[in-house]
C-alpha cells in the first residue's frame, strides 16, 4: 500500500470536484470561509476548473471534464494534498474517465472526501493500492470554530495525528443553511456505539486488519462492473484480513440490508476480519418491526467477527477520519471506541 506524504507546513491545498461543486448555499460561503481559514493558518490553496461549476448531472461538470481535473490535480506537483468539494450523485460516471494506471505512475498524494467520493477513496485503494482518507469534504472547513472532529481531519492530512476516539455527541438534524453557514453541528444526541459480542464489564473487544469500504450507495454500484478489484485485493492482502467500514446515506432499512447481501454474496467479505458500521442517514427507521442494526448483525453474524455499530463514520455528524487502504489496530470498552492507523512501516 502507498501512503502519500503529509501536508507540511505552508505546503498546498488542492480543491477538486469530481462530485458536486460548492455553487450554492450555504456551500459556496462555507467554502469561501474554508479557503480563507486555510490562508490564515499559512497555507496556500488552488482550486481545480470545476469546484464552482454546476454544469453537470448530479455532478460539477461533465464526466470527461470532471475526471480531467482529478487526472491532472492528482497528478501535478502545485498541489500538495486534495480535498473533495463535496459528495453529490453520480461520481460513477466519472470513473470510466479516471486514469487509474496515471494515479499508480504518480507520486502518491492524500485525497479526502467522503459520500459519493467513495468511488476515489475505495477504488485508489482497490486498484492503484494508494490510501486516502474517507473525511469531510472542503465547505466542513468553513465551519466557524471547527469541532474536533474537523481538527482531527485536518491534523491526521499534517501528520499530527494518527490515533483517533469517538465524541460524545452527534447530530441528528443539521442547523446550517445559506443564513447560517459557518454554525457548528447541532449536537443533541448522545454517543451510543454497540457491538457485537458485547463487550463485558472490564473488558474490551480489539481487532486488527486493513480497512477498505465507504459508503454503500456507491459500493453496490461499483459492485460486478469492470472497477470490482476486490478479489485481487483480499488476495493480495489476505495475511491481513479486511476490516469493512460501511455507512448509507439514501438506503432505507432494507435497502442496507440488500446492499450487505449483495457485499457477502459477491464474495466480498471472503477476508473480513471485523466490520465498523457509521450511523446512516435513515437513523431510527424501522421497517418489518427491525431498525438497521437488526437488519444488519443479524445477516453478518455468521461471519463471526466482531461488529461495532453507529460509529462517528460518514453522514451523521461528526465524522471521525478513515484512512482507506491502512493498517489499522481497533479497540472498544463499551463506551470509547479507538482506531489508530499504522502507516509507519514501508509496504510493498
Amino acid at each position: 500500500m502507498r501512503y502519500p506524504e503529509f501536508l507540511k507546513d505552508r505546503g498546498t491545498i488542492g480543491f477538486v470536484a469530481p462530485s458536486m461543486g460548492c455553487t450554492t448555499e450555504p456551500y459556496r460561503s462555507a467554502f469561501d470561509n474554508a479557503i480563507k481559514r486555510f490562508h490564515s493558518m499559512g497555507y496556500k490553496t488552488i482550486e481545480g476548473p470545476n469546484c464552482r461549476c454546476d454544469s453537470g448531472i448530479g455532478i460539477s461538470n461533465t464526466p470527461e471534464k470532471c475526471a480531467e481535473e482529478l487526472n491532472e490535480s492528482y497528478a501535478s506537483a502545485d498541489s500538495d494534498v486534495l480535498i473533495s468539494c463535496g459528495g453529490g450523485e453520480l461520481m460513477c460516471e466519472v470513473v470510466p474517465y479516471i486514469d487509474f494506471e496515471r494515479v499508480k505512475q504518480s507520486k502518491p498524494k492524500w485525497y479526502m472526501g467522503y459520500s459519493d467520493n467513495t468511488n476515489f477513496t475505495f477504488l485508489e485503494a482497490t486498484i492503484a493500492d494508494t490510501a486516502g482518507i474517507y473525511g469531510p469534504c472542503a465547505g466542513s472547513f468553513g465551519m466557524e470554530v471547527w469541532h474536533e472532529s474537523l481538527t482531527d481531519a485536518f491534523d491526521l492530512l499534517c501528520g499530527r495525528k494518527i490515533s483517533f476516539t469517538n465524541y460524545p455527541m452527534w447530530e441528528r438534524e443539521s442547523i446550517k443553511d445559506e443564513n447560517a453557514p459557518f454554525v457548528g453541528y447541532n449536537l443533541t444526541e448522545k454517543s451510543c456505539i454497540s457491538s457485537i459480542p458485547a463487550v463485558a464489564k472490564e473488558s474490551r473487544l480489539t481487532m486488527r486488519g486493513r480497512l477498505l469500504g465507504g459508503c454503500m450507495d456507491c459500493l453496490i454500484n461499483l459492485l460486478g462492473t469492470s472497477f470490482d478489484h476486490v478479489r485481487e485485493f483480499n488476495e493480495h492482502y489476505s495475511d491481513d484480513g479486511i476490516i469493512w467500514f460501511l455507512e448509507a446515506c439514501d438506503l432505507n432499512v432494507m435497502g442496507m440490508r440488500r446492499a450487505m447481501w449483495q457485499m457477502k454474496n459477491a464474495g466480498w467479505f471472503s477476508n473480513v476480519k471485523g466490520f465498523l458500521i457509521g450511523r446512516p442517514a435513515h437513523f431510527g427507521e424501522e421497517m418489518f418491526g427491525i431498525d438497521h442494526r437488526q437488519a444488519l448483525s443479524s445477516l453478518l453474524r455468521e461471519f463471526n467477527v466482531p461488529i461495532i455499530m453507529d460509529l462517528d463514520i460518514g453522514h451523521m455528524s461528526p465524522m471521525m477520519p478513515v484512512v482507506c487502504g491502512s493498517m489499522a489496530d481497533v479497540s472498544f470498552d463499551g463506551s470509547r471506541f479507538t482506531i489508530s492507523y499504522d502507516m509507519d512501516l514501508e509496504e510493498k
